[in-house]
């Protein structure tokens, strides 16, 4: 067991900048300011989906979706991490820690697959225009987003719980909140079956929906290419720029989290890496979706306009 007890770990201590003082009160501004963003930005993005009926398309259902999983997935673990910047031992309970490592990675898992149905959507929407409300129905955008947090749930939370695991007196993390990574890192019981059972999920939950999306937006691009009006093909190239800025930024590090050898990795890298997924992506997603998007522009301006209706 690596030279630790046995006594059984009824708490954990979570490193993250503690050791740094002055940086601690930097990083506690920056979060603090992040989770708001993220707060109003995608609940801002919730409400004008839900006011405006130009916006009750299937590319905004899905987006619709994105926001409210963005809050829920920072609200998993931003508070955790803003309170233990302001205690003098940053402590969470054993029961505590699980859950938000469970409910971290269901999230994450969720938003994996919801983008590759988003990028669906725009491949059907750009490939075959006029069948599109025939294609991309209510009842398949429901079935799709159903099935997209079934699914997650059943890959990530049932086989956690099937493979708890055992911590043997060990209690520091050195991390910002209870991450599957860091937790596996100071478990004391064999991991070998959790190894491979991350190796299988990452691969199904990252690899996999992210070549359905290379696919699907190879697909965009030649039916692009085929649109003979520089305008068409403008917009066309419009629609689909905000997601692929999400996927690249979410994507990317996802991968490089997951997928590269763990011995490759510091936890200092670790941990300041899952901060660019865990908070950076969901503050981008709505100020990328506000800014590119003409539809999120038109809708926030009729609101204002009629604001300001005498």
């Amino acid at each position: 067991m690596d030279g630790r007890n046995s006594t059984a770990v009824t708490y954990f201590i979570l490193v993250g900048l503690s050791e740094h003082p002055r940086a601690q009160i930097i990083f506690f501004c920056m979060i603090l300011v992040s989770y708001l963003v993220i707060l109003l930005g995608n609940s801002l993005i919730l409400f004008l989906i839900h006011y405006d009926s130009r916006l009750h398309t299937p590319m905004y259902f899905f987006l619709s979706n994105l926001s409210f999983l963005d809050i829920c997935y920072t609200s998993s673990i931003a508070p955790q991490m803003i309170i233990n910047c302001l205690a003098r031992i940053p402590t969470i309970s054993l029961g505590e820690c699980l859950a938000q490592m469970c409910i971290s990675l269901y999230l994450g898992v969720v938003e994996c697959l919801l983008l590759a149905v988003m990028a669906y959507d725009r491949c059907v929407a750009i490939g075959d225009p006029l069948r599109y409300s025939v294609r991309m129905s209510c009842q398949l955008c429901t079935l799709l987003a159903v099935c997209t947090w079934v699914s997650a749930f059943l890959v990530t939370v049932v086989p956690t719980l099937a493979i708890p695991l055992e911590f043997c007196g060990y209690h520091i993390i050195n991390h910002f909140f209870c991450e599957i990574l860091a937790m596996n890192k100071i478990a004391c019981n064999d991991l070998w079956l959790m190894k491979l059972l991350m190796v299988v999920t990452s691969s199904l939950t990252l690899l996999v929906p992210f070549a359905f999306i290379l696919v699907s937006y190879g697909r965009i691009l030649g039916a692009v290419l085929k649109i003979h009006s520089a305008e068409g093909r403008k917009k066309a190239f419009s629609t689909c720029s905000s997601h692929l800025t999400v996927v690249v930024v979410f994507y990317g590090t996802a991968i490089a989290m997951y997928l590269i050898p763990q011995d490759k990795t510091s936890g200092e890298v670790d941990k300041f890496a899952s901060l660019l997924y865990g908070i950076m992506a969901p503050m981008l997603n709505p100020l990328i979706y506000s800014l590119r998007n003409k539809d999120v522009k038109g809708a926030l301006q009729k609101l204002w306009g009629e604001k300001n209706v005498p």
